[in-house]
């Protein structure tokens, strides 16, 4: 049975009435054509208003539902040559990680309608959604081999210059005893350090939670794009509430704290740009949300291939340099804020 949240119960429930009625219409040969414009009408207006009045808590739970499309679903619907890689070739492979090569139809900036094949390494999260799926997958945490074959082939994608492309979708790291004493916080330290030292461009996708140091360990793009509905903080709000209140249940006043929504961080400037999402959330529709997803892509991805591609090297070099002072720069905003110029009205 699909999960539905109790805001959305109301936009269910209208719904259902609207598919009952076209059967009835279709089963007595009866003509309700006005009554069903009227109830689609309806439809439309109801998730208008729910979704521009959702609570922070609201867009944690939007952002962890379980029919919203994970790392593999728009990897099939955009990718459809995705060719699976797997391990660290020190310990295994993790299932948490995702990874693998495809072919991107690169379209040039200045040369429109003219495309080209580029393979590009993919790199994302991936939850489960049996009982037995999620076990597989550790729920999207990884563990350090995880990371380590993140960086293997991050490497090697360097070597054969081609982008990367990650898509962010997990509680945090997996913070398991067996993953501490095998190196979790140096695995993802490294990868961080990697990702700023690498010469091709890096975009990054949230798509859904993005938790803590294990999403930022593949993380740290020239871009940095989140879905509309997904949240990305330093901390889940069930943990900041354990830390600050030692009660987690108070999981939705923490989520209100932490700012994690997409408008938030575009306002802080720690993302680039908000993906939109079909109307009521990417759950609702997988297709229309993949293709909005490519179209982000490619808004994104083009113009920094186009850069990779260029003959003059300053502008190759000026990849690596970008990326860094793009984190550089995060918190600037905030600073401004609470030290303001002299002469600022804030």
């Amino acid at each position: 049975m699909e999960a539905v949240f109790d805001f959305e119960k109301p936009i269910v429930n209208l719904e259902k009435k609207l598919q009952d009625l076209k059967e009835l219409a279709k089963q007595e040969g009866v003509d309700f054509s006005a009554e069903i414009r009227l109830l689609e009408q309806k439809v439309i207006t109801l998730i208008d208003d729910t979704y521009s009045k959702l609570t922070p808590w609201q867009r944690v739970q939007l952002s962890r539902h379980p029919g919203r499309p994970y790392s593999r679903d728009y990897i099939d619907l955009i990718f459809p040559d995705f060719m699976e890689l797997h391990g660290d070739r020190t310990f295994g492979d993790d299932q948490a990680i995702l990874a693998g090569i495809a072919h991107w139809n690169f379209e040039s900036p200045e040369k429109p309608g003219e495309f080209k094949p580029v393979s590009v390494l993919i790199l994302g999260h991936q939850k489960g959604r049996t009982t037995k799926q999620k076990m597989e997958r550790n729920f999207g945490m990884a563990r350090p081999e995880g990371y380590r074959k993140a960086a293997r082939l991050m490497q090697m994608a360097n070597r054969f210059k081609m982008p990367i492309l990650t898509l962010i979708d997990t509680p945090g790291a997996y913070p398991g005893m067996e993953a501490e004493e095998r190196g979790q916080s140096q695995a993802i330290a490294e990868n961080i350090q990697l990702m700023f030292g690498l010469d091709v461009p890096i975009l990054t996708l949230v798509i859904g939670e993005g938790g803590s140091g294990g999403a930022l360990a593949i993380g740290v793009g020239n871009r940095v794009v989140m879905q509309e509905y997904g949240t990305y903080s330093v901390i889940s709000p069930e943990s900041c509430a354990s830390i600050l209140w030692s009660d987690s249940s108070l999981a939705e006043k923490a989520s209100e704290k932490l700012k994690m929504s997409a408008n938030e961080l575009l306002r802080f400037e720690i993302i680039d740009e908000i993906a939109p999402e079909p109307k009521g959330g990417a759950h609702r529709d997988w297709p229309l949300a993949a293709e909005l997803l490519k179209q982000t892509i490619a808004r994104n991805l083009n113009p920094l291939i186009e850069m990779s591609l260029s003959s003059d090297p300053k502008k190759v070099k000026q990849i690596k340099a970008d990326r860094a002072l793009k984190f550089r720069q995060i918190g600037r905003m905030g600073l401004t804020q609470i030290n303001p110029s002299p002469g600022s009205s804030n």
